[in-house]
């Protein structure tokens, strides 16, 4: 008897691994060989899609936005009061436009800087003007950096929040600080503030235990997906609740213990290095560094597949109406640049 209760448990624990891993070629909407269109080309190593009306905006990390209508790119500078930093992967990271942009001309942004040696992260509001963007105020500051593990997404949640993820800055210990900003979600209302419903008193922080996560999207129940890079492959897709701890360094894949959170879906000894996340129709798109695709993850199977191949190193995805907007990374220093890179492309998901 105690032998058949053991046998049991390893095959619900087998079993339970197995799910949390992506099951491929998932069904869905998305045609075999639909083609992608190249709606511009030679961006500098941009970062994040954001788009207003017929007009894309695009963070590039070398510290400018690029602006692309009618296929036409306009690169405006940003002036900045801090200098980016030079560390791999910083520099100017997440942009998301104020809710009321077209009036106000203004957007947050998630940049990277040096300071007498000393790099960290900050949240800031930027305001458009003529030939360039100015940074006018300050939100959150002096978030510790380092070489790698900057974060650096910014979202408009449909709370009216904005939400920062941030990474652990390679100390892998403040992802379970709850006293240090690193290794977290962070939410805070639209001047920076503590808004209501934060789960920690005083509070930015929305959950911990992340190591570097890079990708925010919701679905139509208004539930949070977030995506984060894992160490040595293990790269993770968690939904993300309220003052919940996610594990990292304690635990990662399928690992369990108590009171800590595993994700709905891990690459096992696959890496992808997960990037943007976009929401469509029961589906969630996500981009992928090394992976060197878009993948289509149906979240009522678990299955999924490539929606995009042979564009090299894709950073963030982006989705309105029945199309995906997807920028590839081959100039971040990592990838093989192709004559026109980096791109921002367009693609069919209907």
């Amino acid at each position: 008897m105690r032998l058949w209760i053991v046998f049991l448990s390893v095959f619900l624990v087998l079993l339970a691994a197995c799910q949390e891993k992506p099951s491929e070629e998932g069904s869905g909407p998305l045609k075999k060989d639909v083609p992608t269109t190249r709606l511009a080309a030679d961006l500098h190593t941009p970062w994040s899609i954001t788009k207003e009306g017929d007009t894309f905006y695009i963070s590039e990390r070398s510290g400018s936005v690029a602006e692309i209508k009618d296929g036409v790119v306009t690169r405006k500078q940003l002036e900045l009061k801090e200098k980016l930093s030079t560390q791999p992967e910083s520099g100017f990271l997440g942009f998301e436009l104020f809710p009321d942009f077209r009036q106000s001309q203004k957007a947050y942004g998630y940049y990277t800087y040096d300071r007498d040696g000393i790099s960290a992260n900050r949240v800031v509001v930027l305001q458009k003007q003529q030939e360039k963007w100015q940074e006018q105020e300050t939100l959150l500051d002096r978030i510790p950096s380092g070489q790698f593990h900057h974060g650096g997404r910014l979202k408009l949640g449909p709370d009216g929040c904005l939400y920062i993820t941030t990474g652990d800055a390679l100390q892998e210990e403040r992802a379970q600080d709850r006293g240090s900003l690193n290794g977290k979600i962070l939410r805070v209302d639209l001047a920076g503030g503590i808004p209501a419903g934060n789960p920690f008193p005083h509070s930015s922080i929305y959950s911990y235990g992340h190591r570097n996560p890079q990708g925010l999207a919701w679905d139509g129940q208004g539930n949070l997906y977030s995506s984060e890079h894992g160490s040595a492959a293990h790269d993770e897709i968690n939904i993300i609740q309220a003052g919940k701890n996610y594990g990292w360094p304690l635990i990662s894949g399928s690992e369990q213990s108590p009171g800590l959170q595993r994700p709905i879906i891990h690459s096992g000894e696959e890496t992808w290095a997960p990037a943007g996340v976009a929401y469509h129709q029961g589906f969630l798109y996500i981009a992928s560094l090394r992976g060197e695709s878009v993948k289509q993850y149906e979240i009522r199977t678990g299955k999924w597949k490539d929606a995009v191949k042979g564009k090299g190193r894709i950073r963030d995805v982006y989705i309105e109406g029945n199309t995906l907007y997807f920028i590839t990374n081959n100039t971040d220093g990592r990838g093989t640049p192709a004559p026109g890179d980096d791109g921002l492309f367009s693609l069919d998901i209907q």
